[in-house]
């Protein structure tokens, strides 16, 4: 009797974390799908994009993608999850709205080739990340401390202009982004595999909040590599 219900329990614990995977990939996906659309759409739209790329707009667009980040991250167990999925389908959606500078500065084979290679890369580091048996916690620790130095760094060269440290900087985020992919995947792995069964609401807020951790991280690698060996059209 008690092997049976133990089983069952192993059973139901594991159809939790499948649904709970499931909901984070398939909503990241929905994410960077809804986000190409708009990029697209607004690069193709000379009126749009000069209303975009004004300085103040601009500025009030990356300010409005910052809050609802950090709102979603802070807020969400506290929000319905109509709310959650709602916020994190609205930032998707800015994102694309100022990422659309992207078809300006790069050719359609660099940002394609360069989307092939984050979305191989993302993959394989995602796949680590759920199968290792390694706790992957210090890597965690030790990327994110690259991410604040790729920041710095990045904040430096604004004034330096040196071609030589923007390498340095590309290489290094390659390496944080993609260590974060791993990371985030086991973070989220061992949430799902904790998830409360049976609660609906708690799954889907998890799997929002878990949507946005590796969107972010796809988008940051993306972005990247398309610096790293996108070709300018100048």
């Amino acid at each position: 009797m008690y092997n049976a219900a133990n089983a069952q329990q192993t059973l139901s614990r594991a159809e939790t974390l499948n649904a709970f995977m499931r909901g984070v990939y398939g909503w990241m996906a929905a994410g960077l799908g809804l986000t190409a659309v708009v990029a697209v759409m607004v690069a193709s739209s000379p009126s749009l994009l000069k209303i975009v790329f004004n300085p103040v707009v601009l500025i009030v667009l990356i300010l409005a993608e910052l809050g609802l980040v950090v709102g979603l991250s802070a807020r969400i167990n506290r929000m319905a999850a109509g709310t959650a999925t709602g916020l994190f389908m609205a930032y998707s959606a800015l994102n694309g709205v100022t990422l659309s500078s992207i078809f300006l500065a790069y050719t359609a084979t660099s940002i394609t080739s360069a989307f092939a290679v984050s979305a191989g890369m993302f993959l394989a580091m995602s796949v680590y990340g759920m199968v290792t048996k390694r706790d992957l916690t210090s890597l965690g620790s030790f990327m994110f401390m690259g991410l604040i130095g790729i920041i710095i760094a990045s904040l430096v060269n604004i004034f330096l202009q040196s071609s030589a440290m923007a390498f340095i900087i590309n290489c290094v985020g390659v390496l944080v982004f993609t260590g974060l992919t791993a990371y985030d995947t086991q973070r989220l792995k061992d949430m799902g595999a904790a998830a409360p069964m049976g609660d609906a609401t708690a799954l889907r807020r998890g799997s929002i909040l878990g949507a946005l951790t590796l969107y972010l991280d796809f988008i940051n690698l993306f972005l990247i590599m398309l610096r790293f060996f996108g070709g300018n059209r100048d």
